[in-house]
């Protein structure tokens, strides 16, 4: 039964993994947003969603599409990677190069 099992027990089963991942990702996304001294509503606007789906998205209430994570890196002049918490380089990855097609 989860309820008797221990934290750590959890943690080793990884059950609890997916939870404090979550956690940390929304706290880099809002302190990079109160770093810039913008509200949710301004992040919103920018993301062109409501101010409540912005909510979640720090909250963890949902998922936030690729897109968005995109979006996000690009604003806050960072990449995809260090805003999932799976880098602390906080450096843009470089532009790529255009191709010619023929």
């Amino acid at each position: 039964d989860l309820a008797e099992m221990s934290l750590s027990k959890a943690k080793k089963r990884g059950l609890l993994y997916h939870c404090f991942e979550v956690i940390n990702l929304q706290i880099r996304v809002r302190n990079l947003r109160e770093d810039k001294d913008m509200t949710q509503k301004q992040m919103a606007d920018l993301l062109c969603c409501s101010q409540r789906v912005y909510s979640n998205y720090e909250r963890g209430e949902v998922d936030i599409p690729s897109k968005v994570w995109v979006e996000l890196a690009k604003f806050h002049g960072t990449n995809v990677d260090y805003l999932m918490e799976l880098t602390d380089q906080k450096e843009p990855y470089p532009e790529r190069k255009k191709r010619k097609y023929i």
